[in-house]
């Protein structure tokens, strides 16, 4: 439980919550831990002083034991995973599968509600997804966001046959998954990170090339390993720096994807440039309800390989905490009840 913003966390007993109408209550097997936490934790995302205290975490996946008043699905017995924003599903955008346009967004599981960081988590039945058969709740967890979102990005960007994605910050829980994602849909990759253990891991994941933020040239080296010219670049970092270099490295009718987003963080274009090669920016919000479907069905063909490299027991959820703020975790970790 966050009880202030950047404070540790204190393991303690509640309550186990009841769901209401509506709601759905599970007991947790499994949490993935990522950034999008320590972002929360910290503060970055916003300082809303009756968001405290809150039990954090949104990656949940655990089996339903109790269902509320009108509840039809999921049933008692189901596998489910957490969908992370807590959207109304009546408005136009969620009518149109956009629910993280939600013109009527109540926030955040983990950060508007008590989220996965617990062995129980109640929330809207419509917030619970289901996991296929035969995947285990460890890779499960890294679903809902840390693989959703890549499908998201590679549908926003329309990523197909014949693109070469580079993907900046392609080591992390997401990057990873970005760029097995962008090879699902056709593309060639080529990771960009900082450290030999994560270019390892990049080129691993199917990258074609892996090459470190710092390494001088690197604009240049990367047109020398795709002759053609990357046509999208996706930036996971969110810095002045990596997105200028998202810029500077696409060819002609080229696609920058930004998704990763701090407050007060700027960077110039080039109008003349944007418009006389045709370069795009898009922005990417996360993923809707049936992105986050389809991203399970990629794992259970086989055809997107979670990467969860640390999984600790709950009391001990501060210790990957400590690897994400010292940038050595590799993709997901999780927490198992």
């Amino acid at each position: 439980m966050l009880h202030e913003w950047g404070g540790p966390l204190s393991y303690k007993q509640v309550p186990t919550p009841s769901p209401g109408p509506g709601e759905a209550l599970v007991k947790v097997e499994a949490c993935a831990v990522g950034l999008t936490v320590l972002n929360y934790i910290s503060g970055t995302l916003g300082r809303w002083p009756e968001y405290l205290p809150r039990i954090p975490g949104h990656e949940a996946v655990g089996t339903v034991v109790e269902v509320g008043p009108g509840v039809l699905a999921p049933r008692v017995g189901d596998r489910v995973m957490a969908y992370f924003y807590l959207s109304c599903g009546q408005c136009d955008f969620c009518q149109l599968a956009h629910e993280s346009l939600c013109r009527h967004l109540r926030g955040n599981v983990g950060v508007a509600t008590d989220g996965g960081y617990a062995e129980y988590l109640a929330l809207p039945a419509a917030n619970f997804l289901p996991v296929p058969e035969g995947v285990d709740p460890v890779q499960a967890a890294a679903i809902p966001d840390a693989i959703a979102t890549p499908f998201h990005v590679c549908r926003r960007a329309a990523v197909g046959p014949g693109d070469v994605v580079v993907v900046i910050g392609a080591g992390g829980g997401v990057g990873l998954h970005m760029v097995q994602m962008a090879r699902v849909f056709g593309a060639r990759v080529v990771g960009i990170d900082i450290g030999d253990a994560k270019l390892g891991a990049v080129r691993d994941a199917g990258a074609t090339a892996a090459y470190d933020f710092r390494e001088p040239d690197l604009v240049q080296r990367i047109r020398s390993a795709a002759p053609s010219g990357p046509t999208v670049a996706v930036d996971l970092v969110g810095t002045p720096q990596t997105a200028g270099f998202g810029i500077d490295v696409l060819e002609r009718r080229g696609r920058l994807v930004l998704l990763t987003t701090f407050p007060g963080v700027a960077f110039e274009v080039s109008p003349r440039r944007m418009v006389l090669e045709e370069i795009s920016i898009l922005g990417s919000r996360y993923a809707s309800r049936w992105e986050v479907t389809q991203a399970a069905r990629l794992v259970a063909d086989g055809r997107v390989r979670p990467v969860v490299s640390t999984v600790l027991p709950l009391a001990r959820v501060e210790e990957i905490h400590g690897q994400l703020r010292a940038g050595t975790l590799i993709g997901r970790g999780a927490v198992v009840m």
